[in-house]
């Protein structure tokens, strides 16, 4: 299964690495928020695909799962939702301002002038 998840999350990061060379800036936005999916499936299948009891001590258990890759996650989870408002904001407001989401033409280079 590991195998399987490393394999989705190369399709993943070429998805992402496509999205962010793109123009649009809603692209980069999406780009970028795939992009940290894909490291957090990423340390999960790092972690382990294992099925076993919550890692608190009892008697009989034998077989745990590691409660720090899932800490990870859950933290990225968050700066990773905070960082894609951010973006956002920042991309309605500079669509506000510029009337464009072509990154282009937010750094004043015109159409006609590009070979």
């Amino acid at each position: 299964m590991e195998i399987l998840m490393i394999f989705v999350c190369g399709i993943l990061t070429a998805m992402s690495v496509y999205l962010i060379l793109s123009k649009s800036l809603i692209r980069i936005i999406i780009g970028t928020t795939l992009q940290t999916h894909t490291a957090n499936l990423f340390l999960i299948t790092m972690g382990g695909l294992k099925k076993g009891e919550v890692p608190i001590y009892e008697k009989g258990i034998t077989s745990y799962v590691d409660p720090i890759p899932q800490a990870l996650i859950l933290t990225a989870i968050v700066i990773s939702f905070s960082v894609t408002a951010f973006f956002l904001v920042l991309a309605f407001r500079s669509y506000k301002e510029l009337g464009t989401d072509n990154v282009e033409s937010m750094k004043g280079v015109l159409e006609d002038d590009r070979e």
